[in-house]
């Protein structure tokens, strides 16, 4: 599992600092490190120690820290999960690996049904802090049953935090608060496109609990809020946005779907009156809305100049022969800001 599906070589995107990594090199660093300071933290998950050790964030974990603490699983996602919270349950701090999420939906109710509701369910007695790592794919003819991403679906369940790291930084603080800190299940919704994206990862051990999106480019023309590898598409068109058509976007890493925190986002919709959501996942339903319906709420109507527009999946299942053409990229969110743009200037002309 070291190379399944296709990850694109992405230019530099962020702050590289003084201690760059990739995306893939930040998670293996989080596992070491989780590992290490924490006798309690055990690592699991179909691939976790064969030779490509899940897209190579397990490699060598199972050599450092032995067979008892890293080890590999039957393809059971049900029993892994179910697994991973009676543990949990027990007083260890598992981290549990799912390297494709659309097989998660398999897990589903040990997810949605035990860990999410054991601390609300047991009046605050127990809980069941168990960290559970999954993977959206997609490209090289993965088609409608390996390029889904079901972070909405999981936002959906009260007693689960969903976290959706971006950058390098956060992939790496994200878990470790997942598997040292959090009081209950972390969902970490990875993207295998991001595996390449670099950028500064402190060497210490941090932890990135839930917090407020971050503003990683500042403007005044337009809010362009991004998640999970939305991210790099948004950071590329806002480049091009900026230099083509002399349009200046505000760049909007949400971080965490699940709490959501829209603050900053209602404060850069106020200064923009324009509003984009880009998301990964399916625009019906999904998490584009949830994010434009709770800004509308905050700001108002008035505050926009136009309508706003969600950029994602259509409404239909990943067909293998042509996902070019299927997923949004760079050339829709570019069309999407210009639109915005014009939209306005069509309506002072009237």
């Amino acid at each position: 599992m070291s190379n399944w599906g296709t990850t694109p070589k992405l230019p530099t995107l962020l702050e590289q600092g003084r201690r760059p990594l990739s995306y893939q090199q930040a998670i293996a660093e989080a596992m070491h490190q989780a590992l290490m300071v924490d006798e309690r933290v055990c690592v699991f998950g179909q691939g976790a120690t064969d030779k490509g050790g899940t897209y190579g964030t397990t490699r060598r974990l199972e050599e450092a820290f032995g067979a008892e603490r890293v080890f590999d699983v039957p393809t059971a996602e049900g029993i892994i999960t179910g697994m991973a919270v009676g543990m949990s349950l027990g007083g260890l701090r598992p981290i549990v690996i799912h390297p494709r999420n659309d097989f998660l939906l398999l897990a589903l109710d040990q997810i949605a049904n035990h860990a999410a509701k054991w601390d609300l369910m047991f009046g605050h007695q127990r809980s069941a802090p168990v960290a559970i790592r999954t993977v959206a794919c997609r490209g090289w003819g993965s088609a409608a049953q390996h390029s889904q991403a079901l972070h909405a679906i999981l936002a959906h369940f009260p007693g689960l935090e969903v976290a959706l790291p971006a950058t390098p930084g956060d992939a790496k603080g994200m878990l470790l608060y997942a598997a040292l800190e959090a009081d209950g299940p972390v969902m970490l919704m990875e993207h295998k496109w991001l595996w390449n994206l670099t950028g500064h990862v402190e060497e210490s051990v941090y932890t990135c609990p839930p917090a407020e999106p971050r503003v990683l480019r500042e403007g005044d023309d337009v809010t362009l809020v991004a998640l999970s590898y939305g991210l790099a598409d948004a950071l590329l068109a806002a480049g091009r946005l900026a230099e083509e058509h002399r349009t200046k976007v505000e760049v909007i890493d949400l971080r965490w779907l699940r709490p959501l925190e829209v603050a900053s986002v209602c404060r850069s919709v106020r200064k923009t009156g324009r509003l984009v959501v880009v998301d990964t996942g399916h625009v019906q339903f999904g998490a584009s809305g949830e994010i434009v319906a709770q800004v509308l709420e905050r700001v108002g109507v008035g505050a926009l100049k136009v309508a706003p527009i969600r950029l994602g999946m259509p409404a239909t299942p990943v067909p293998a022969c042509s996902e070019s053409t299927y997923f949004p990229g760079v050339d829709d969110v570019v069309g999407a800001g210009c639109r915005l743009v014009a939209a306005e200037a069509e309506q002072r002309a009237l």
